[in-house]
């Protein structure tokens, strides 16, 4: 039952990002899929992972995973966390619904993407994930899914 209540709120109260999310899906439908929780998870050929409502799309080659590699993680621990921690943002789809693409969305994108940030990362050895709305993600990927995160990494 919580698995048909959450499909139905991302496809109404998610739509923007639920949307996008199946555009990308049925290009991506090559790759391997399944179901976590009951969003849609695929593991695609992209350096970046994203989630878009009832989507999520997990690199296979995690970037932040070698960023972060002096730990003590490895690479299959690392991809459970990074699929525990996209899960938090298909939560907080269910939270913001239609806003989600600008609260969440476009902040994870820039903090992930933009040279300025990734510097900043690197000079202050600040994790990825430390910051809104990758923390608020991981912590809700920690509360919803069980997984445990360490705390250096939050």
């Amino acid at each position: 039952m919580k698995k048909v209540l959450y499909t139905i709120v991302q496809i109404v109260w998610g739509f923007p990002q639920t949307l996008l999310g199946l555009i990308i899906f049925i290009i991506t439908i090559k790759y391997p899929h399944n179901y976590f929780f009951g969003s849609i998870c695929t593991s695609w050929k992209w350096k970046g992972s994203i989630s878009l409502g009832l989507f999520i799309f997990v690199s296979d080659d995690p970037f932040y995973y070698y960023q972060s590699q002096k730990s003590k993680y490895t690479y299959e621990e690392f991809f459970s966390m990074l699929v525990a921690h996209e899960y938090g943002h298909t939560i907080q789809s269910l939270i913001f619904g239609p806003f989600y693409l600008l609260i969440v969305g476009i902040p994870s994108m820039l903090w992930s993407r933009l040279p300025i940030f990734r510097k900043k990362r690197v000079k202050e050895k600040k994790s990825y994930f430390s910051v809104y709305p990758e923390k608020q993600a991981t912590k809700l990927g920690e509360r919803f899914t069980g997984f445990s995160f360490p705390k250096n990494m939050i």
